[in-house]
Formats: C-alpha cells, sequence, structure tokens
C-alpha cells in the first residue's frame, strides 16, 4: 500500500505518515515500490497502527477491500462470499452486530451454512468453505452490509474479481438511467429478459417496475453471480433464472420469450461469430455485417419477445447512422420494429465523452395495425436547457454532430455487457437530473403510444416521422437529425412580441455594459508606472497572510480504475472559472484526491489554460460557490481577510505577466500558484485595488451577458425569417421600395 492509502486508513494528512516514517524507528520499512514511491505491507502497517491505538478511518467498504487485499491475489474468495451477502441482508442489524462478537471458528461455522444454503440460485458456485485465513475478510463483509448495505459489499467483491483481469474497461448501467429504460416497458411487463446482465442493474430496475419473472445470461461467471445475488436481494419474491455463456454464440434461452428485452450490451465487438452464426435464424431483418454487432444483440432481443412485446436497448450514437447497417436499419423501420430513438446527454452513462442512444423496438404482432411513424426525442436539450438556461437555436444540430464520435470498445470478453464494471461507479453520474430527463422522455413516449396518428410534436425536444421520410439513401435514425428546432406553426405576432422584448432587453444590457465600462475615476499613476515589492504566493503561506488549501496537480485523476466518488453537492470546474457561471459540474469532475468546499471569499486560480486564452484565470467565490467542492484542474487559496483582500489578491494573480512568469508548458499552460506574485501594500490600499478588479469582474460578466442576448436575438430573427412568419424590414434595395428591382426579374 501507498503513504496515501496509510493515511486514508489512519485518518491522518500524508505530511503525518511522512513525520511517522522519520521520527518512529519501528514504523515498517517499505517492502516494495521505489525510493520516491515506496510501497508497504498491509498486515504490517495495521499491526503497527494498532499497536498505538489508532483505529481506522476507513469507510466499511474500504474495510472490505482492505481486508481483501490481505488475502493476496488468486484466492478466489470475494467469488466466494457473494452467497454470504445474500445470507446476511437477511438478517437484522441486532444479528448482524451479534455476530461481530461471536469467537472466530463459531463465526466461521455459522457464515458457512448460512452461505452453503444459497450456492444452487447461484450460476456455477461450488461449495463454500472458509478457513482461517478467511476470518478477516468475512468479519470486513459483514461490517459492510450493517453499515454500507448489502449492495454495496457486493460491488466491493465484484471490484474484487473483475480487477484480477477479467473484464477491464466495460461500465455499469446508472441507476437512473436503469429506472428510465424499465419505465419505458408496458407496465404489464412480467417476464424480462436481459442477455448481457453484467451487474444486474437492469433487472433489478424491471422488478421494482412489477416484473416477476427474471431472465439473465452474462459470459463472465462473475458477472453472472453478482446478478443472482443481487436479485436475491432486491427481488427476493421473484423467480429469477440467470444462466453463464456468450449469449449470441450459446444462447442459454433458446426457446424462452418474454414480454420484454432489457440490454445495455457490449459496444464495438468485432469478434461476436459473425462467420459461424452468418445463417442463424435470429436474422430476420438481415444478416448483421462484422462491425456492427450491436445490430446482432437488437436482433437477439427482438427474437425473445413474445409477439407486441417490448426492447429498451441502450446503444451508442454511431449505430444510427453508419452505413455498414443501413440496410438492416431500413428493414427494421419497414417491418415495424423500431418504434422510437432517444438521445441521452453525453456524460449522462459511460463512456463519458459520446451521447448514447436508447432504442425502444418492438416485435410486429400477425395482423396487427400497421405502424407509420417513428418517435425521435432530443434528451440531449436536457443537458443544454442545465448548462444554459435556453437552448440555443441551433443547439440540436450542434449536439447532434458532436455525438458522432462513435464508441470505444465496452468489453474485454465474448459477450461482456457493458452493464458489467464494479472498478467504474455509476457515481459520476449521480448529480445528473434523471427526473428532468425523464419527464422529458416518457411524456412523449406516453404521448405517442396513446394515440401515435394524432401524436403533436414538440419543437426542439420530440417529434414522429413516418416511414417513408426515414427510408432515403442514408437512413439515419439519429434523433438530432429529425427533430425540428422550431415549431412548425408558429404565432407570428407572438413571435414579433418575442423580437421587441428581445430588443428592448439587448437595450437596456447594451447601456449597463456601457456603465460598467464607463472611465469615470481611472487617473493615471504619473510620469510613470508604478513600482513595489512582491512577494510570491508562497511566502504569503508560510507568513500566514493566506492558506494554500488545494495545490492541484494538473492532471491528477486518482488512482487508476478507481470508482468516482458519491457527491450530494455542485462542483465547482475550471470551466465555471473562466465563465463566471455558477457551480455545475458533478462527481466525475471531482479531483479523487480532495474535497475542498469552497468559502465565500476564497480565491481560485485555474491551474490549466490554453496559450493565448482570454478566459478570466481567477475567482473570488461568492454566495452561490459557497458549499461547492472542488473540480479538478484548479487552485484553492485562502486568504486572511484581515492581511489580504480577496479581490485585490485575484486581480494581481490573473494578471497575463504573473501567469505567464508561473507557468511552464506552450499549447496548455500549467501554473505553479506558489510563484504567483502579489504586490505588498497596506490593506486601505489593496481594498482600493480591489474594488477595481470587482469593476473589472462586472465588465467582463456584462460583456458575456451582452454577447448572450445578442445572439438570442439573431437567432430569433433567423427563425423568423426562415420560418416564413417574420418579414424583412423596408430598407433601400428591397422589393416595394422605389427603384428596388421587380422580385419577378430575379
Amino acid at each position: 500500500m501507498t503513504a496515501a492509502e496509510i493515511s486514508r486508513i489512519a485518518g491522518v494528512t500524508r505530511a503525518t505518515v511522512s513525520n511517522w516514517r522519520r521520527r518512529h524507528d519501528d514504523f515498517p520499512a517499505p517492502s516494495a515500490g521505489t525510493e520516491a514511491s515506496p510501497l508497504y505491507d498491509l498486515s504490517a502497517v495495521q499491526a503497527w497502527l494498532r499497536g498505538r491505538g489508532h483505529t481506522s478511518a476507513a469507510s466499511p467498504t474500504e474495510e472490505l477491500r482492505t481486508a481483501l487485499r490481505l488475502l493476496g491475489s488468486g484466492s478466489g474468495v470475494a467469488a466466494r462470499l457473494f452467497p454470504l451477502v445474500a445470507a446476511a441482508s437477511r438478517r437484522t442489524q441486532e444479528e448482524l452486530a451479534e455476530l461481530a462478537t461471536v469467537p472466530d471458528d463459531q463465526l466461521l461455522a455459522r457464515a458457512e451454512k448460512a452461505a452453503g444454503e444459497l450456492p444452487a440460485t447461484v450460476p456455477e458456485a461450488e461449495p463454500v468453505h472458509y478457513g482461517p485465513d478467511d476470518t478477516g475478510a468475512v468479519r470486513a463483509l459483514l461490517g459492510c452490509v450493517r453499515e454500507a448495505g448489502a449492495q454495496a459489499a457486493l460491488d466491493v467483491l465484484a471490484e474484487r474479481e473483475l480487477d484480477e483481469g477479467a473484464a477491464s474497461g466495460v461500465y455499469q448501467t446508472p441507476e437512473g438511467l436503469a429506472r428510465l429504460m424499465a419505465r419505458l416497458l408496458p407496465a404489464d411487463a412480467s417476464r424480462v429478459l436481459d442477455p448481457a446482465c453484467g451487474s444486474g442493474t437492469l433487472l433489478a430496475a424491471a422488478a421494482r417496475q412489477g416484473a416477476r419473472e427474471l431472465f439473465g445470461q452474462d459470459s463472465l461467471p462473475v458477472q453472472g453471480q453478482r446478478t443472482a445475488v443481487r436479485l436475491l436481494i432486491a427481488a427476493p419474491e421473484a423467480e429469477t433464472v440467470i444462466r453463464v455463456g456468450d449469449s449470441l454464440r450459446a444462447d442459454a434461452f433458446p426457446d424462452v420469450t418474454v414480454d420484454a428485452v432489457l440490454c445495455n450490451p457490449p459496444f464495438a465487438d468485432r469478434d461476436w461469430g459473425h462467420d459461424e452464426l452468418a445463417y442463424d435464424p435470429r436474422w430476420a431483418y438481415g444478416v448483421p455485417p462484422r462491425f456492427e454487432s450491436e445490430l446482432a444483440w437488437v436482433q437477439h432481443a427482438l427474437a425473445h419477445l413474445e409477439p407486441g412485446g417490448h426492447a429498451v436497448m441502450l446503444l451508442p450514437p454511431a449505430l444510427a447512422f453508419r452505413s455498414s447497417g443501413r440496410r438492416v436499419r431500413a428493414e427494421l423501420i419497414r417491418g415495424g420494429a423500431l418504434r422510437a430513438v432517444v438521445s441521452l446527454p453525453a456524460r449522462a452513462a459511460y463512456p463519458l465523452h459520446i451521447g448514447l442512444q436508447i432504442w425502444v423496438l418492438q416485435r410486429p404482432e400477425p395482423g396487427g395495425t400497421d405502424r407509420t411513424t417513428v418517435l425521435f426525442v432530443d434528451g440531449e436539450g436536457e443537458q443544454r436547457d442545465g448548462a444554459t438556461g435556453t437552448p440555443s437555436a441551433t443547439g440540436t444540430a450542434t449536439a447532434g454532430a458532436a455525438s458522432r464520435g462513435g464508441s470505444r470498445s465496452r468489453r474485454s470478453g465474448p459477450s461482456a455487457s457493458a452493464d458489467s464494471s464494479a472498478t467504474t461507479s455509476s457515481a459520476s453520474t449521480t448529480t445528473f437530473d434523471w427526473e428532468g430527463l425523464s419527464e422529458r422522455v416518457l411524456g412523449q413516449w406516453a404521448a405517442f403510444t396513446t394515440a401515435p396518428d394524432t401524436y403533436a410534436d414538440e419543437p426542439g425536444v420530440a417529434r414522429a416521422v413516418p416511414l417513408v421520410d426515414l427510408l432515403d439513401d442514408v437512413v439515419d435514425v439519429t434523433p438530432a437529425r429529425h427533430v425540428r428546432a422550431t415549431a412548425a406553426d408558429i404565432d407570428p405576432a407572438a413571435l414579433v412580441r418575442r423580437v421587441h422584448d428581445l430588443r428592448e432587453q439587448l437595450a437596456e444590457q447594451v447601456a449597463a455594459l456601457a456603465s460598467a465600462s464607463a472611465s469615470d475615476g481611472w487617473q493615471p499613476s504619473g510620469a510613470s508606472a508604478r513600482e513595489w515589492r512582491t512577494a510570491t504566493v508562497s511566502d504569503l503561506a508560510r507568513g500566514g497572510a493566506l492558506t494554500v488549501l488545494r495545490a492541484a496537480s494538473p492532471g491528477a485523476r486518482g488512482s487508476k480504475g478507481s470508482a468516482a466518488p458519491a457527491v450530494d453537492r455542485p462542483v465547482l470546474t475550471a470551466q465555471d472559472v473562466s465563465t463566471g457561471n455558477p457551480p455545475s459540474g458533478g462527481a466525475v469532475d471531482l479531483h479523487a484526491d480532495a474535497a475542498q468546499p469552497v468559502a465565500v471569499g476564497d480565491v481560485l486560480v485555474r491551474a490549466v489554460a490554453g496559450s493565448g486564452s482570454q478566459a478570466a484565470m481567477t475567482r473570488v467565490a461568492d454566495d452561490r460557490d459557497a458549499g461547492a467542492l472542488l473540480g479538478q484542474h484548479i487552485h484553492l487559496l485562502r486568504p486572511d481577510p484581515a492581511r489580504l483582500d480577496p479581490w485585490f489578491l485575484a486581480g494581481f494573480l490573473g494578471a497575463d505577466d504573473n501567469i505567464a512568469s508561473a507557468s511552464t508548458g506552450s499549447t496548455l499552460v500549467h501554473v505553479t500558484p506558489g510563484r504567483l506574485r502579489v504586490p505588498l501594500l497596506p490593506l486601505e490600499e489593496q481594498r482600493r485595488y480591489g474594488e477595481a478588479f470587482r469593476r473589472v469582474h462586472e465588465l467582463r460578466a456584462a460583456v458575456r451577458r451582452t454577447a448572450d442576448l445578442a445572439a438570442d436575438t439573431a437567432a430569433t430573427l433567423t427563425t423568423g425569417l426562415t420560418a416564413g412568419v417574420l418579414l424583412p424590414t423596408d430598407t433601400p434595395g428591397t422589393p416595394d421600395t422605389p427603384g428596388a428591382p421587380d422580385s419577378r426579374s430575379v
């Protein structure tokens, strides 16, 4: 273990650990690593801490991880503990507390008996036996179930197994997304299948919606076991059947048809069995191309549905427009199988750099009603609305183009589910507005399914597109391509009123900008520039004038594979510092090694800036920022208000020459905060400068507001003109103006 891990276990700072190493001769010597990055034996460190009365400050999940690490690699104890999690989840808090006091031999015997009652329900489970070496892990597991819950313990065990190399590079479906997908199913869907079940998130969500027969398959034994135990915990009354194997090559349920399929399949799999499955009867809509594995999963799902049954699948955006899948997409549309496509904002689910899509499919019923339209819902607008307050006129098209970056592989083994990672938590999406997105999507889906022939489009949100309009040379089913940004029946009078309102607001904002830029009060310093003595931030920190609460290391993101922590408050990002917006980030933006809350009067300095960037490098925290957590690439300085004025400090720290002298790099500039310099001035004079810098800040903010309002006005005018609801103003050279050419001659 590293020194940082020792500090977390002991509940002290890394500096304290360094002091222990220097001051105590009996502190454990490094057993591995390098001189610069030593590694210590975990058991030796724990024994040393216990000898000095240090109780563990680690969370129950960290305690369990530590206990599993003590067992070494290859022990297989994590998989053997799966049944014990289910058994422990059925015990009361009092019973679990009583078990903590039982002697080791009795504890192991009782744990073995309880776990032995469950392996028959867990795929590929072997008889359980716990030896003396397992005592610490068993106790830690029971403590984790008691304090953090059975699901948290289950995820830690799966993380241990997956970290041993079974499945890296795949992702767990966020809980909010799983709920949304399950709610897209009909309310009476009782039998549900997930052929790439991973951690069981989707099946658990289906159970919460009323499903009572749950079928799942995954290629990884650890994931099959994990899902089985999860469903024992989350849906004990449901009939559950989980199997292990490659769903495409070795379908465990060849004769099973269900009411619904929920699936988050692996993406971009080039070894899904194209050659050996070329004549498979599941390909009713065409043989999936070699590089379109997702279309194989789509048809696998449809093949398992009862007539009229629904499949809801999470798929990469490139599947909607890649030319290689055009023929199969066309057949899905022509046959009435594709009912809806929903685009999600980037960062709503892993991989975070692209906006995934939800496809809703339905197996046609013989003699059923012909389907004439497909519903498209632009869920990406939810992110735009949250970021800017209103979607831009061109936002839909821009977001759609950005989402076409394709998808990197989400698998490492055959049929490894995209929902199969324990190493990457869904916590990075915990601050995402799933309720808002769900309301946006489910409302449109309900209206469409209730009366598809009379469904009314909602501009910027959703549109029902006739099948014939989709069957062109491209067969592109990207929502951004089909959802209209503006209404087809705009009221001309209402739009004119909107233009007048915007013009008045813009005039007021221009006046405010002129006021903010007024030169009154600015005086020359004299015949030459002022000179003053300066001190570095490091000097001021040593003298107690300020505290460097976080000096961010550019690019630092914590240990590889570590899960993003769950947060219940917004995160201030470097982008927020530069734009002046309130904290807008989530847990994915949080620095892994520090979560320092922001206080009013703190000075925030961006740690990285583009060469030649004109964006603000500093910011003084106000009431909007109070309590927010710090994101990556931000330095946090807290001045003593009796010695340093915050605005004075921020103004001089953010000066171009100051940033340049304290930075390294060319394309990206990495700022070292300790090297930034500040003039040494009396507090009263600092406040004079601080007030001036505050006025400059207000000017910068006024410029941004004016630019945003001008862009909104221009977009509204363009929309009105192009939609035919506004007429051009009479100006020289236009028709109906004396001397203008006749429009018929053009």
